[in-house]
């Protein structure tokens, strides 16, 4: 019998960048296993119109047993467990096929927003206790990320019953901050080590810790 699929899925470039260091760690890890999980690795396109039909494509292809779905947040000096995703698109930039959607809902009549269905507070202190720095976040912007988050979690409410999944975002990449000076950024190998230490607790963590993660403001 084949392992079970743990889907490791980031992002192309964008907004002039050479890299994103999310399509880097989902490359790196493809292949790899996790508590008896086989890691597959996929990167989406920066297109609003285009990276929701190919989060379903590969749910389809893979049938997975736990969906990671990372972004580049430049400028966060964290890796940000998203909590929430919300039903906006407005979009500051444009995508990599020049749409710029403003106010817009991702999802026509459909909820205001969706929870992570991820133990994400005990997935951020796994990665504390590797050194990585990590953090819960309440918004996961309103760009492409947020949407693919959306639909993420839509299509695990209503097609995937039972299929947990969620959304981080990373920072920097080292090399990437000729262009940012002075931002915030971590190395490949430790963005690795927190993302492999996220998806080991993922899979064996059933009930989410009960301490406090929220925010005063």
């Amino acid at each position: 019998m084949s392992e079970p699929v743990v889907l490791v899925a980031g992002f192309e470039p964008f907004a002039g960048e050479s890299v994103n260091p999310s399509a880097e760690i989902a490359r790196s890890l493809d292949g790899e296993s996790i508590a008896g999980h086989r890691l597959v690795g996929a990167v989406l396109p920066v297109s609003f119109a285009e990276a929701p039909i190919a989060l379903a494509d590969l749910l389809e292809r893979w049938r997975p047993a736990l969906v990671i779905a990372l972004g580049q947040a430049g400028g966060r000096s964290e890796v940000s467990l998203e909590r929430i995703a919300v039903n906006l698109i407005d979009a500051r930039i444009a995508d990599n096929a020049g749409l710029q959607p403003i106010d817009q809902a991702v999802l026509e009549d459909g909820p205001g927003a969706y929870f992570t269905s991820l133990p994400v507070k005990a997935m951020c202190a796994a990665m504390r206790a590797l050194d990585v720095p990590a953090a819960l976040s309440l918004s996961a912007g309103s760009f492409v990320c947020n949407q693919v988050f959306y639909w993420l979690a839509h299509l695990l409410a209503t097609e995937h019953t039972g299929l947990r999944g969620g959304f981080i975002h990373v920072p920097w990449l080292p090399g990437q901050l000729a262009a940012h000076p002075g931002e915030p950024c971590l190395p490949l190998s430790t963005l690795l080590r927190g993302i492999r230490a996220a998806i080991g607790c993922a899979l064996t963590t059933t009930r989410d810790l009960e301490v406090a993660g929220g925010n005063t403001h």
